[in-house]
């Protein structure tokens, strides 16, 4: 366990990237300003793997222009000058940057009284301001950076987007900048070409091109699932629906549209309302909302009928459609939607269940990433003493509660500090993927809160009236997501068992037709996921085809497998393994086609 220490490499490379993010950020001040409208810079973190800076130019950047500015800051890295920090008193702050005209600099340094975390991220604090300067460049900053600026020599740009001022919409639109810096040349070529084998698994790009997905502007942040993406879909689904029924779970449906009440109830009006869909009255006054998560409907559900502790733990489950009003510009194709859908769970328990039914959803947890072949590891959000509903001393408990059951179970964990849901402590669980990547799926929330805004009881085994304790859980996250996941983790060859088409009949010509379509309805019986392309074409066309689809097998017939009742199999990691008996070649398939978690 640690509350994200990081090592001392990654110390490292934290800091060269946020010293390359001030040398980019000179470099464009330098090339960009031209006298008569200022760069005016944002702020300019690092992130994983990665920096950007927000700014606004006097015209907009883009990928052309690159190589000037990496030229530029690559003699700017040449002078090898120091980074050299100092503080400043307030006045001499504004003065500074308000005779360079940088109005974002000043905004962070007013922020303060604001209570400002984005000031107090930037070096502001209640004793002043806390600069860096390098060179001839000055910037507001509380560090750490590196000692001289040729630490920074191997760096390249990557791309450009649009970003908000603070992220509001209302506010100014700034070009954000990315470069990813690395302390050898080695780590930065690798990161590139992992980035280019990123770029080839985009579930954009193959979800176009495998026919699994759409997305059109007349319903942005909603998904067309074509047919085959719709397998994948159902074939989830289905999965999850039988883990958790066989582990006790009833199934629910619940509505999509609830008056405010039920939300002003749960704290989501208040703490949640700008991310709902909401409706208006008569008068226009907001008074219902599309639901963004299922629990408010799961709390009246347990609360309308009396509950003895024999019935718990209580576990409601439901697939049920879910949205969110994100703005336009943070949608980003299954990763990022308006619609969605979750394997969501609420468990109702005694306090005294809380680590067994956690040592439960995180056995589930396992089963399920194992499936895929992704490795997780865990996070505990505690409470945000800024944004949170009910006593501390209950949050207290629940923290304590996670953190023992993560230990418990022998898993590495780090705690994030200020992070939990407004209700509740949570575990996050992030998988990494095939090209080390991590995501964030599952969330396993804790909540003291709801069940007494909702008022919820059990009887005890004295006969008294209790609170139960509910568990929030989604371990996929949402299925958008953790398709794109995986869509990217298997570069689109899913494993046969989840793979839209598992096997493809081929024709060497029309004469086997008839045996083909024998072979196809035999595989069709044992419900295989099976198509035929009879097609008068050259079989290399066929198999071509067949491999740009990522179909597991393919079974082509010629004037031999007709004479011998078998079929020439080529198989998409393997290549071709020659004829097989048909019955055998079946069952290799079907042994395949099918998984439980």
């Amino acid at each position: 366990m640690n509350t994200q220490v990081l090592t001392e490499q990654e110390e490292y490379l934290y800091r060269i990237r946020h010293s390359t993010a001030h040398i980019m950020a000179y470099a464009v001040q330098q090339l960009f300003d031209d006298g008569e409208k200022a760069v005016r810079l944002a702020i300019g973190p690092p992130i994983d793997n990665e920096f950007y800076y927000d700014m606004e130019v006097p015209r907009p950047i883009t990928p052309d222009d690159f190589p000037e500015i990496e030229k530029h800051m690559k003699a700017l890295i040449k002078t090898n000058e120091p980074f050299i920090q100092e503080d400043w008193a307030f006045d001499q702050a504004r003065e500074w940057f308000g005779e360079r005209d940088q109005k974002f600099k000043l905004e962070l340094i007013d922020g303060l009284s604001n209570q400002d975390t984005d000031s107090a991220g930037e070096g502001i604090s209640d004793d002043g301001v806390s600069v860096y300067h390098s060179g001839n460049f000055t910037d507001l900053c509380k560090g750490p950076h590196v000692e001289k600026t040729r630490e920074c020599r191997h760096f390249r740009l990557l791309r450009v987007s649009g970003a908000y001022w603070r992220a509001d919409q209302n506010r100014e639109q700034l070009q954000r900048i990315y470069g990813t810096a690395w302390s050898t040349k080695d780590e930065l070529r690798n990161y590139l070409r992992m980035l280019e084998e990123a770029e080839k698994r985009d579930h954009r790009r193959l979800g176009k091109q495998l026919d699994l997905f759409q997305t059109h502007p007349e319903s942005a942040g909603a998904i067309f699932w074509l047919p085959k993406g719709t397998i994948i879909y159902n074939k989830l689904a289905e999965k999850a629906r039988k883990l958790y029924q066989n582990e006790g779970y009833h199934e629910v449906r619940t509505p999509l549209i609830y008056d405010k009440s039920l939300w002003e109830t749960s704290g989501h009006w208040e703490h949640f309302r700008d991310d709902m869909f909401t409706f208006p009255n008569e008068v226009g006054d907001p008074s219902s909302g599309l639901k963004p998560m299922n629990c408010p409907a799961h709390m009246l559900i347990f609360k309308s009928k009396r509950h003895s502790y024999r019935d718990l733990p209580y576990r409601l489950y439901d697939q049920g459609v879910l949205h969110r009003n994100e703005v336009t510009g943070a949608l980003s194709g299954l990763t990022r939607v308006r619609q969605f859908c979750q394997d969501d769970a609420h468990n109702f328990v005694m306090s005294q269940q809380i680590e067994e039914e956690h040592n439960r959803i995180i056995g589930l947890i396992r089963r399920i990433y194992k499936t895929f072949d992704l490795p997780f590891r865990s996070v505990l959000s505690t409470r945000n003493p800024d944004h949170f509903i009910g006593d501390t001393a209950v949050w207290t408990e629940a923290e304590s509660a996670l953190e023992n059951v993560l230990k418990n179970n022998d898993l590495d964990f780090e705690i994030n500090p200020a992070d939990a849901a407004f209700y509740g402590p949570k575990l996050d669980f992030y998988v990494k993927d095939s090209l080390n990547r991590e995501f964030q799926c599952a969330t396993v929330q804790l909540d003291f809160q709801l069940p007494e805004r909702f008022d919820l009881t059990y009887a005890s085994a004295s006969g008294n009236m209790e609170r139960p304790v509910v568990i929030h859980r989604a371990l996929y996250g949402s299925f958008e997501r953790f398709i794109g996941i995986i869509i990217e983790h298997y570069a689109g060859a899913f494993p046969t068992w989840l793979a839209p088409v598992q096997c493809v009949i081929m024709t060497i010509s029309e004469r086997f037709v008839a045996y083909a379509e024998e072979v196809h309805n035999l595989l069709k019986s044992q419900q295989i996921r099976v198509e035929l392309d009879n097609r008068d074409d050259k079989i290399g066309a066929k198999i071509r085809d067949a491999r740009l689809q990522q179909v597991p097998y393919m079974f082509i017939i010629g004037e031999r497998e007709v004479e011998n009742r078998t079929v020439s199999v080529r198989v998409r990691e393997e290549g071709d393994i020659g004829a097989m008996d048909l019955n055998v070649a079946v069952e290799r398939v079907c042994a395949e086609a099918d998984v439980d978690f």
